[in-house]
């Protein structure tokens, strides 16, 4: 790899760190490549990224980032998961590493706070970005619905009183 080749690739995962709320350490030792494709495809559909990482290099690109705390992290066979959602990413990988042991979690990131790996494992217990939208969303709605609910009682009430007396006339 050439110095150019290795300038693009800091680059490139610079933008990755300053684009992410999250980001995930992890070792990924022996993974088939059916594994880390499955992998993959799974933190791509999640919208989250997941890249094999030089240290050398991704300790260049952590300079002068929120996650420069992360350094020490990266010894031995590391990989990056990372997402815009900061549980996205830790969902994936702590489920991915429950079903194969040769994912293991080193710890993690979210902006200037370091993760252990029990922080990580609670991180992926948490409802994401998108679950939670979805409960606001039923909350606010939910009182309206009520309010038509009551709204049209009335009336069906007095429909059923109507039709009752008329059977029995």
């Amino acid at each position: 790899m050439n110095r150019n080749q290795k300038t693009d690739l800091v680059k490139t995962l610079r933008n990755t760190f300053e684009d992410s709320a999250s980001v995930v350490v992890v070792h990924c030792i022996g993974l088939t490549v059916a594994e880390s494709n499955d992998l993959r495809n799974k933190m791509r559909n999640d919208n989250c990224n997941f890249k094999v990482t030089k240290n050398k290099i991704t300790r260049l690109a952590l300079k002068d980032t929120n996650y420069q705390h992360m350094d020490e992290m990266f010894k031995g066979p590391t990989a990056i998961g990372s997402s815009k959602d900061p549980v996205l990413a830790a969902k994936v990988l702590v489920n991915f590493a429950k079903e194969n042991e040769k994912l293991v979690i080193i710890g993690g990131g979210l902006k200037n706070k370091s993760l252990s790996k029990n922080d990580v494992e609670a991180l992926a217990k948490l409802p994401s970005l998108n679950e939670l939208r979805g409960k606001i969303v039923g909350l606010l709605q939910a009182p309206a619905t009520k309010i038509v609910r009551l709204s049209q009682e009335p009336a069906s009430k007095v429909l059923r009183t109507i039709s009752q007396k008329s059977k029995q006339l």
